[in-house]
């Protein structure tokens, strides 16, 4: 099934942004792991939307109810299944474009895919409502890579054209990646206001932006991962592509390598303190499908929010006939800010996952 990873852990996520609930099950967690709920409801409130203007005014309390698998506040080793109940949703205002194609959205390939019985409210199964049982499984995942030394993290990068600072290939830390975690995920202050007033303006416009997220990960263990199919950024890269609004993903230096030498471009190694490092991590952190010990680092390119306000072309895909469309409801101006905790979340997941596969949990 399209909704289900796997791995090392196997994860299954249903439900529809206005059906009654959404959820996920993970198998395979190891067993007497202790799970801080608290913990995770603050991962939680990182992609719940903010009241700034820079995100929908949906108010959905995302509070998950564990069906199974946690005992005494720890991982029973069975299928640990988490479910989050919608309580906010408006179906009515998708009544008028229940077979028109709204661009960029899975509208059209969706009635295409399921023969016209996929759910359209909201988007249904592809809506971005369902990252919210992704960052609940990416937030279980996280607290026991963080009890094996492993400190995951991600900010904005770039919201359109204004810039945060990148995470040193090299240098990053576990307590950079735990501060970006607090409020607007920025490692400059002085981007933050910049970036808003673009969000803003895009939705004073009725219009919308996109951006980059900026992804990295420390203390991960040389040597895990595999050539081919299963290497770390296949299962990166898969985890990463199930956020909607992704369209690209770079690691290390990513697509700047094209730019450079063969000598600009490797990464000299060297041995301090009885590791092998290299001197620069250009990369990133992965070398043929295995990690290297360095910070895995990557960066993700969200596109602007496809559901804008303002009049546009489609198509009717029932009755074949061209009209203009103009989409209601409660949608972001920018996806950006409140994916940086799900590509953090896919990142866990990916990396756990891994971990077992390879014998190391």
């Amino acid at each position: 099934m399209s909704s289900c990873f796997n791995g090392g852990i196997d994860i299954s996520i249903f439900g529809e942004s206005h059906g009654k609930a959404i959820g996920v099950v993970i198998d395979n967690l190891p067993a007497g792991e202790e799970i801080d709920l608290s913990k995770i409801a603050d991962f939680m409130k990182r992609r719940a939307p903010k009241k700034d203007g820079t995100s929908t005014t949906r108010n959905e309390k995302d509070i998950p109810e564990i069906m199974s698998g946690i005992y005494e506040g720890k991982t029973t080793g069975t299928p640990l299944c988490a479910v989050i109940f919608n309580s906010d949703q408006h179906s009515g205002d998708y009544g008028n474009i229940s077979h028109i194609a709204r661009p960029a959205h899975a509208d059209y390939t969706g009635f295409l895919r399921y023969n016209g019985a996929n759910d359209i409210r909201g988007g249904g199964h592809f809506s971005g409502r369902l990252t919210a049982p992704l960052c609940f499984a990416g937030a279980v995942c996280g607290q026991i890579l963080e009890r094996r030394g492993i400190t995951t993290g991600a900010h904005i990068e770039r919201i359109k054209d204004v810039c945060d600072e990148k995470f040193s290939p090299v240098n990053v830390t576990a307590e950079q990646l735990n501060k970006v975690k607090n409020g607007f995920p920025m490692l400059s202050a002085d981007a933050e206001e910049k970036m808003r007033e673009v969000i803003n303006s895009a939705r004073m416009a009725q219009d919308s932006v996109g951006g980059v997220v900026e992804c990295a990960a420390v203390g991960f263990p040389a040597g895990v991962g595999s050539p081919m199919f299963d290497g770390l950024e296949n299962v990166i890269s898969q985890l990463v592509f199930s956020i909607p609004a992704v369209k690209g993903i770079e690691f290390g230096n990513g697509f700047s390598c094209a730019d450079i030498f063969g000598s600009e471009n490797n990464d000299v190694f060297f041995i301090k303190d009885g590791k092998i490092l290299t001197k620069t991590n250009n990369h990133g952190g992965i070398l043929g499908g295995i990690s290297s010990g360095m910070p895995i680092i990557f960066r993700v390119a969200l596109k602007p929010t496809p559901s804008i306000s303002r009049p546009q072309k489609s198509v009717d895909f029932k009755e074949m006939k061209e009209t203009e469309l103009i989409i209601k409801g409660r949608h972001d101006p920018c996806v950006v800010p409140r994916a940086v905790p799900c590509v953090e979340a896919a990142m866990n997941i990916a990396l756990l996952s891994a971990l077992i596969d390879a014998g190391k949990i």
